[in-house]
């Protein structure tokens, strides 16, 4: 495994928390490497989400014009296009 660049910043914090983080031995730089890395996989989500709109309900008025090419084995297993 590769070992990841680490960059020094700096954060202004709430000094009440960040002395109750110390006295809880909590690794503040851990804590925010890992809510930062949530919030940047979350809104690459949405940004992907928001990208493929367009393609969504491309998709969406397609199945509503033709149906969804596999609904029958989807609803209902035992219906005569169901294969093993």
């Amino acid at each position: 495994m590769a070992a990841m660049a680490k960059r020094k910043t700096s954060l202004t914090l709430d000094a009440e928390a960040l002395d109750h983080a110390k006295d809880l031995g909590i690794n503040v730089s851990a804590v925010a490497e890992a809510a930062l890395q949530k919030a940047v996989s979350e809104a690459r989500q949405q940004q992907w989400l928001q990208d493929n709109a367009d393609a969504f309900q491309a998709q969406s008025e397609w199945h509503e014009a033709n149906g969804h090419p596999l609904a029958d084995i989807m609803t209902s297993p035992g219906a005569a296009t169901w294969k093993r």
